[in-house]
């Protein structure tokens, strides 16, 4: 009986696992990759010529090789360690830009935990977040409330994904998402998780206004899925040390982008009013 063909979803997990076997050692050869996931040399050769397409690795002369700035899964416990004066410097200057007081969306992006620490400090808040670390965070604060969604747990990102998380997003109706993004290039944002990425475009759905907090060091980087781009933002909060390309690309894409100094922990400049006011107002389920 001939093998049935692959779904589209095992030829995915198929190709992804190759990219982290050859992210894992920086180079392999193309026949060594085809014995290692058991499949046949054209197999190999069509997957690898898929992730090369979308400049995830390179392929040449019978190897497979990383490319530097492709963004690979990196657990929370490092990535919290990563860019700290930046964050700190980003939360400041997100905290400007929140209503006071209403329901919150927040992703498991280490990039907004300096901001949940500090939510107490612009009002109270009903927080609804896929992050295990985010609701720490929150129910340690006085003032703010916290709802955990809940879904298949992804232990490299301490947070929750799939359909379940997808379909409680569906039913909430938030006055702001605060999200982050591991790569963006051109403006469009990147993932190295699918059901991560599928998270974040729902809590965009999920809410009225959206402000995108993200460190210098994650643009001009790629990963295995994209997740729009910054013109689904209001606003895009980061440091100075964003390359003048990429500054560029965000305000050609129409979104307002404000540059803090990360050794200060302010704004460089006063930050605009939002074009209109946030409404306050508690979750929504139907």
């Amino acid at each position: 009986m001939a093998r049935a063909r692959a779904t589209i979803a095992a030829l995915e997990g198929r190709r992804q696992a190759v990219l982290a076997c050859v992210a894992e050692t920086g180079e392999m050869g193309i026949d060594q990759l085809a014995k290692e996931f058991n499949v046949s040399l054209m197999t190999m050769h069509r997957d690898l010529n898929v992730l090369a397409d979308r400049a995830l690795l390179s392929k040449s002369r019978g190897r497979a090789a990383v490319i530097p700035a492709v963004t690979m899964e990196i657990s929370v416990k490092v990535r919290r360690q990563m860019q700290v004066a930046e964050k700190e410097a980003i939360a400041e200057a997100a905290l400007g830009e929140l209503p006071p007081g209403g329901a919150v969306l927040m992703d498991g992006s280490t990039t907004l935990f300096p901001l949940a620490r500090r939510l107490d400090e612009r009002g109270s808040y009903t927080v609804i977040t896929n992050s295990l670390a985010v609701a720490h965070i929150v129910a340690a604060t006085e003032r703010s409330a916290v709802i955990l969604l809940g879904g298949d747990y992804q232990g490299s990102f301490d947070s929750t994904t799939g359909p379940e998380v997808s379909r409680a997003l569906q039913r909430i109706h938030a006055d702001v998402a605060l999200m982050s993004a591991v790569a963006v290039t051109g403006g469009r944002l990147y993932h190295p998780s699918q059901s991560c990425a599928a998270v974040k475009e729902a809590m965009l759905d999920a809410a009225r206004r959206h402000l995108l907090l993200v460190d210098s060091s994650k643009f001009g980087r790629h990963a295995p899925f994209s997740h729009r781009d910054v013109s689904a933002y209001d606003a895009v909060i980061t440091d100075r040390g964003v390359p003048q390309s990429e500054k560029k690309a965000v305000r050609r894409l129409g979104t307002r982008l404000l540059l803090v100094d990360a050794g200060h922990h302010r704004p460089a400049a006063p930050a605009p009013p939002p074009s209109e006011p946030f409404p306050t107002t508690s979750p929504r389920r139907e």
